[in-house]
């Protein structure tokens, strides 16, 4: 127990936070972190999202810090941007769905609904559900947006559009129409301007890059993973991309 007060103790960003978490949380922490920001990040999450040990260990087995880092690392729409920390992630992990191996967008829809517990404890506590196909009428036509949520940091709505398959980039010009008519209809005016998030099953950032280089709308790229990543890929990844040496 003392080695565990002595490696707190050593870190200066660490140690204020230490308090105002569980023991239980703590040793987890301590058994499953290797450097000192990673240890703060969890610290932080838990503090702020409540988590219990069951969601702090499934946080770290997702590999939520590495996912974490390397979302810090994309261009953020400046609604975004003001709030000082990024609330979005650039791939988010849904293995409680349990999908079976060929499905539809619409199957993906309705297992989020039934687990939205889950989705929401991915997403973070910020994000409060709104409603599922959500209608917005133009023209005289009715259409309807996957999942709407409002996100209280931000105090915006997000619309997310759901994708099965990889990322095109006329995916952007149909949630940019989403967020013009959520601003023009729906949005309050002493709130921010709607946010859009694509879940595809995969993307190619340069491809992503290039599709959203001339659009105004706030609005991010995400994939989505069933299951539980390769923390060890993971980690690569961000090492490669922070040129961050080796975590032994």
């Amino acid at each position: 127990m003392r080695q565990f007060y002595e490696t707190y103790r050593s870190d200066e960003l660490v140690t204020p936070l230490v308090t105002q978490i569980s023991w239980t949380n703590h040793l987890l922490i301590m058994s499953g972190c290797k450097t000192g920001e990673e240890r703060q990040i969890y610290i932080s999450l838990c503090i702020r999202e409540n988590y219990s040990k069951r969601q702090l260990e499934r946080q770290i087995d997702s590999g939520y810090y590495e996912r974490y880092m390397l979302s810090k690392e994309k261009i953020l729409p400046e609604v975004v941007k003001r709030i000082g920390e990024n609330p979005f992630l650039d791939s988010y992990v849904m293995e409680f769905l349990d999908l079976p191996n060929v499905f539809h967008e619409n199957d993906l829809r309705k297992a989020l609904i039934c687990n939205m517990r889950d989705f929401i404890l991915e997403l973070g506590k910020d994000f409060t559900y709104i409603d599922e196909e959500y209608k917005v009428q133009v023209g005289g036509e009715d259409f309807r947006i996957d999942l709407l949520f409002y996100h209280r940091g931000l105090r915006c709505l997000v619309a997310i559009e759901l994708k099965i398959g990889k990322f095109k980039p006329e995916y952007i010009s149909k949630l940019d129409f989403y967020l013009e008519a959520l601003d023009r209809q729906v949005k309050k005016e002493n709130e921010n301007p709607s946010v859009g998030l694509l879940l595809c099953a995969s993307k190619n950032d340069e491809v992503v890059e290039y599709s959203m280089s001339r659009t105004l709308s706030p609005m991010l790229v995400s994939q989505y993973r069933l299951q539980l990543p390769d923390k060890k890929v993971l980690q690569k990844k961000l090492q490669e991309l922070v040129n961050i040496p080796a975590i032994e």
